[in-house]
């Protein structure tokens, strides 16, 4: 029980933060993902609160929530977004490396020597791959004691009166706001104080409410590929777009739908003018995560296309719910994927040819 035995008492209370990094929806995906931490630590007795990270516009505001809730430790999700904010606070933290912490930021100077002081204070550090380990590693050698490997764990829970059809002629999604999910418990037996964990996660915009899928075809004879991520420029959602709409040309049944929120403004702009002019290419915004899992669920396949990645939610829980991966053979994909028996790594737009063709054995 990592979290548990890195913090030195076993009744305590902790903070946690967490940026929207990974696919969609941002905040839904981050807070439950907050959630597993939370039950965890719960069962030892803590009390959480979930709170946005861009909440804070100062080290003082920080200081001033951390006094007022009277929080005895932290947890940040990400090390640069979520980490550098619990710095010089005097509480113990552990942070949990994202994919863009380490797969981007580390490139940036000044981001790559706060996430090194940030690894100074921390009490340990968590990677989701040994690859991920080796590169915080190599970039920060003071903190090789420090940093374990834990795999990250999904659970899928597809909405049961999701209506595929109604999805597939018109996404008309109701949109969910809210920058905080706060639980609090009464002080725990023995004890006085209330324990604590908050954890702090990104509020990003969302695309318009008036998607449209317009796909009116027979259900049964459609062919969905699934992106799903948050719409910036490392996910890379336009790489394989060309090639999608090129065979829906060919077979007009062939769809390749991009699910995800507005991270990158100017980013989501090109998207949304590229999709436009793309037969068989359809974008739809934020969506309740177990509508978005009844989605995966019925569609063909899902595609990851991303130049880099952590370990990505999207392909655990498509496995999860045993519907066929397509990866961009990357790292952090290829630590998940194994080609031809779990899924299918692909390294050029013109994947088809390595076995994407729908066919009766397809899936």
């Amino acid at each position: 029980m990592l979290f548990q035995s890195m913090f030195q008492d076993e009744e305590q209370a902790v903070i946690c933060t967490e940026p929207a990094t990974s696919h969609v929806p941002y905040r839904v995906r981050l807070c439950t993902r907050q959630r597993s931490h939370r039950d965890h630590l719960e069962a030892a007795g803590h009390e959480c609160i979930l709170k946005d990270a861009f909440d804070f516009e100062s080290p003082s505001e920080i200081a001033n929530f951390i006094k007022a809730e009277s929080l005895e430790a932290a947890l940040a999700l990400h090390l640069y977004r979520g980490g550098r904010l619990l710095r010089g606070h005097g509480i113990p933290f552990g942070v949990i490396f994202g994919g863009t912490d380490l797969n981007e930021d580390v490139n940036q100077g000044e981001k790559n020597k706060v996430m090194g002081k940030v690894l100074e204070e921390a009490r340990f550090a968590v990677a989701f791959t040994e690859s991920m380990k080796e590169t915080a590693q190599t970039q920060w050698p003071h903190a090789r004691g420090k940093i374990f490997v834990q795999s990250q764990g999904i659970s899928t829970a597809p909405n049961a009166a999701f209506n595929w059809n109604s999805f597939l002629q018109r996404s008309d999604m109701k949109k969910h706001r809210g920058n905080e999910i706060a639980l609090r418990m009464g002080p725990v037996e023995g004890t006085s104080e209330n324990l604590l964990l908050a954890c702090f996660y990104v509020q990003l915009h969302t695309l318009g409410n008036d998607e449209v899928l317009e796909i009116n075809q027979s259900a049964d004879h459609l062919h969905v590929f699934l992106l799903i991520c948050g719409l910036r420029r490392v996910k890379d959602p336009l790489y394989l777009v060309d090639a999608f709409s090129e065979w829906h040309q060919e077979e007009p049944n062939v769809y390749m739908v991009i699910v995800g929120p507005e991270v990158d403004p100017v980013f989501t702009r090109e998207v949304e003018a590229k999709v436009k002019r793309s037969p068989g290419v359809r974008l739809v915004g934020e969506m309740a995560q177990e509508d978005l899992h009844a989605v995966v669920k019925n569609s063909f396949a899902v595609v990851n296309s991303s130049v880099s990645e952590g370990m990505s939610a999207a392909i655990l829980e498509a496995m999860d719910l045993e519907v066929p991966v397509l990866a961009r053979n990357i790292p952090g994909n290829a630590a998940v994927v194994t080609h031809e028996v779990t899924g299918l790594l692909f390294s050029d737009p013109q994947g088809r040819s390595q076995g994407w063709n729908p066919g009766p054995r397809a899936r």
